[in-house]
């Protein structure tokens, strides 16, 4: 069975934890404070632009899924999220192997990165086999 309206779809989202909403908001705020600390060399700057796109862009795309018109569009909003999660992923670990930042300012963040992955994991693959 298809689910066609959001509120067909939002069991999903619901049996996911908590309001996704508020906390991919709260990751944006993170990754903005972050990127506002990060050392003004051009090699962080680089990096903590490219960060600052992906990691604010997770909730944008959670909330375009959240008011999708479509399960395929829902889906596909969800990828997109995912998408950016692992982009995002990958700029952390490049700030901290290139030492830029320590890993223990980061580890937090990390943590949080992969637990959002592997919600939004979860909600695609539910809103799949639907």
């Amino acid at each position: 069975m298809k689910y066609e309206t959001v509120e067909e779809r939002t069991w999903v989202v619901e049996e996911c934890g908590p309001d996704l909403k508020v906390r991919t908001k709260t990751y944006a705020l993170r990754i903005i404070r972050l990127y506002t600390s990060l050392p003004k060399t051009t090699e962080a700057q680089v990096i903590g632009k490219q960060l600052l796109r992906s990691g604010t862009s997770v909730g944008a795309n959670y909330r375009e899924a959240y008011r999708a018109r479509s399960t395929a569009e829902f889906i596909a909003k969800c990828g997109i999220s995912l998408q950016e999660l692992d982009e995002t992923s990958y700029w952390l670990e490049l700030l901290i192997d290139a030492e830029i930042a320590p890993s223990t300012k980061l580890v937090s963040l990390l943590d949080e990165t992969n637990q959002l992955l592997s919600i939004f994991t979860t909600i695609s693959k539910k809103a799949k086999s639907q």
